[in-house]
Formats: structure tokens, sequence, C-alpha cells
């Protein structure tokens, strides 16, 4: 929890990246339609991404679903462009600029919703954004195709292969181990590694069966534990390195504890709880409702009672370098996950009254580029409260390398 509160205390962005329990509470408090749909609870912009398809094919999608559940669509568009707007400010925007890229963003939003509402629902189901091809539907402003070409090219070359070197290298007996990295990489042995490796055995047979027999030819070779992102921090996730056909043939498996969604606690009627006793089945299946491909190794499994989902740690993974972006590759981003996000509702829920509620006009726009402004203000006052609590030693935190 010190590596998260560091983490968090980074800047106001990554302060609201981890905080996506405070804003569940705060959501909790507005006023809501009655439209439900499988919502991502946690679908701020570094939250859509690129990653492979068993194809090759790089796509373009939502890829985070540790917080999905049932609750109202207007929650996880709130997030976006709040997400959006402290992004905008890091980034140097001004408030007119801030308030124009929400806008777009809502914009994209209005505009995918009222598409896909006058679609079948199985058109629907099979629309997928592919990343390196230039939509027809919307004009692409050639700085923002440089980007997203760019990163295309980044995702192609971040494959396990790729990764092997990085994080772990060759024993003396040739046996592949993980580099050792605390906090962040940390190799597991005796009853834990014992424990996670038994784990495949419940994962693999839920696999589809061609998927099922490509993993009993994989054999594995190391555990660690290995601390991601912010607000995953404080949750148990474990590597498994696995090789195939030889030392050019690594597979990289991340088993990640799932854990009741911030939301939960204030959609007691609505939540997936009975259904999903096991919260990695309702990850899985949420993820596979509102992404258009999915990851065909995406399973659950179960480790001293704990539930857990698993899944691919790298297939051609990239994020866009929002951080970098201004302009109009920004405006053009937000936009781009605004409608990600309209199509991951309309799969789940009923886009033609969402898009009857959202309107031809921009009045939605302008109100969410409001909220958005007051949201971002009420987040800088919160991440300067936990800097100063870590100042006096009321909040622990320590930096990536360990140091206080």
């Amino acid at each position: 929890m010190p590596l998260r509160m560091g983490r968090m205390a980074a800047s106001p962005f990554a302060f609201l990246r981890g905080a996506a329990a405070v804003m569940a509470w705060d959501l909790s408090h507005t006023a809501v339609t009655a439209m439900q749909v499988i919502i991502d609870g946690d679908a701020h912009i570094n939250n859509f991404g690129l990653y492979g398809t068993p194809q090759g094919d790089v796509v373009v999608d939502l890829n985070d679903f540790d917080e999905a559940t049932i609750g109202p669509w207007e929650w996880d568009l709130k997030r976006l462009v709040a997400s959006v707007n402290v992004a905008a400010r890091e980034n140097g925007f001004n408030s007119k600029e801030r308030s124009r890229a929400v806008r777009k963003t809502v914009a994209g939003y209005r505009f995918n919703m009222d598409r896909l509402s006058t679609m079948g629902v199985l058109e629907v189901y099979s629309i997928y954004g592919y990343a390196e091809r230039r939509p027809t539907f919307v004009k692409v402003p050639a700085q923002a195709w440089a980007v997203i070409q760019k990163t295309v090219g980044k995702a192609k070359r971040t494959t396990n292969e790729t990764l092997l070197p990085k994080v772990a290298f060759r024993n003396t007996d040739g046996a592949w181990r993980f580099r050792d990295d605390p906090p962040i990489l940390t190799r597991e042995g005796g009853e834990t590694r014992r424990k996670v490796i038994a784990s495949l055995a419940a994962y693999a047979a839920q696999l589809n069966p061609a998927y099922r027999n490509m993993l009993r030819r994989y054999a594995v070779a190391d555990v660690a534990h290995r601390v991601v992102g912010v607000g995953s921090v404080g949750t148990r996730a474990y590597l498994i390195l696995l090789f195939g056909n030889g030392d050019h043939d690594p597979l990289f498996l991340q088993v990640k504890e799932a854990i009741e969604p911030v939301h939960a606690a204030y959609l007691p009627e609505l939540g997936l709880r009975q259904e999903h006793e096991h919260q990695g089945l309702r990850v899985i299946d949420t993820q596979r409702l509102l992404q258009a491909l999915g990851d065909p190794l995406l399973g659950r499994t179960t480790i001293d009672g704990r539930p857990y989902f698993v899944r691919q740690m790298k297939n051609m993974k990239a994020s866009m370098p929002v951080s970098l972006m201004t302009g109009k590759p920004f405006d053009f981003w937000a936009s781009i996950c605004g409608g990600l996000l309209a199509r991951a509702h309309a799969r789940c829920g009923d886009a033609a009254r969402i898009a009857g509620y959202c309107g031809d006009a921009d009045t939605l726009d302008r109100a969410l580029a409001d909220f958005a402004e007051a949201y971002a203000d009420q987040t800088e006052r919160d991440h300067a409260a936990l800097v100063k609590a870590i100042k006096t030693g009321r909040v622990k935190a320590v930096a990536e390398d360990g140091g206080e």
C-alpha cells in the first residue's frame, strides 16, 4: 500500500487513476437515468489502448475490467470526461482547451451511440476497431493518425519474445528465471509457487478445447509476484513464465486477484453478486461483453479461496502516449475513447434509449464539460491533501526504488 500511495502522489492524474473507489462514492450521490448497462467502472482515458488478436491484427478498445459491473451508463462517461480534463491540465491545456477536449469526448459518445442505435444487434457485436485501418465514418486528423500508427508499431514490437530478456535470464543450470526487482517484481518459491502453478489446472479446464490443448504444450519455468498499475496495487498479481517449442517460444500469463468492484457497494440490487459469486468470473464475463475482440486465453481460477482471473501478459499491447499529446491528436483520441465507450455500452444496453437521452444538440457535451472541470478541481485538491499527508508522516509512501 505504501507503493500505491507513492504512485498516486505522483500527479493529480495518477491520483485519479488510483481513486476509483473515491469517485464511485461521489457518483453514487449524483442523479442518474434509469438506464443500466454493463459499465467498465474505471473507464479513464488511459484504460483504452491497443492489443493484438490471435490473427495478428492490432485493435483498439477498452482494456481494463477489474471494476466492471451493472450500473448507470453515465458513471462510465463521467469518469472518462473527468480523466480527459485532468490529463489535459497536465498537458498544459487552458480551460477553453480542456472544455473543447471534453466536449469532443462526449460528442464521440453521442455520435457512435446514435450510429449504433440504427444497426442490427448482430452488426453491433461484429464491429471491431482495427487500429491499422483509417475509419471511414469519421475524419481523422493527419497528426492523430501518425500518433496512432506509431503506437501500432510499438504494439507489434511488444510480444512475449521481446519481454523475455527484460524480466528474465537464463541461469547457469540452463533454466530461465525472473529477475528480482523488488518491490515491483519478486520471485515466488515454495508453497506459493506450487499453489500458483496448481491453479492452472482449474483455469485450463474452462478454456476452449483448442486453447486447452495448446496450453498443454507449455511448461512452467518460473513464477513471480508483479505489482501492476495504480488502482491494482495492493492486490495479488502473479506472473508465470512458460515455454513451448524452445526458448524462442515464451508465454507470459498474469494471474490477478479479483475483488468486489468499487461500485458494488452502491448498487446492491443491481450488482452481479448472485450470478458472479466468483469475482474472477465477473471480470472475464464483463470483458467478453464489453470488448469486441478478447483474449482467447482469458479465464479464471482460485488460490487459497481467493478468486483470480488469468490473461496473457503481453499480446501486442500498447498505450497511447496521452501525456505527450496536445491539440488535435489529444482531442481526436478523446473522441475515439468516447466512441469506444458507446460501442461497449451498446453491446449490452438499449442504444436507442441512451441515444435519445443524449440528443442531437451539444447540451450534454456542455454539461459534462462543466462537470469535468469541477471534478478536476476537486481531484487536484484531493491530490494536494494526499501529498501533504505523506510529507507530515500521516500516510506512508514509497517510491518505485523502495525508498520513502
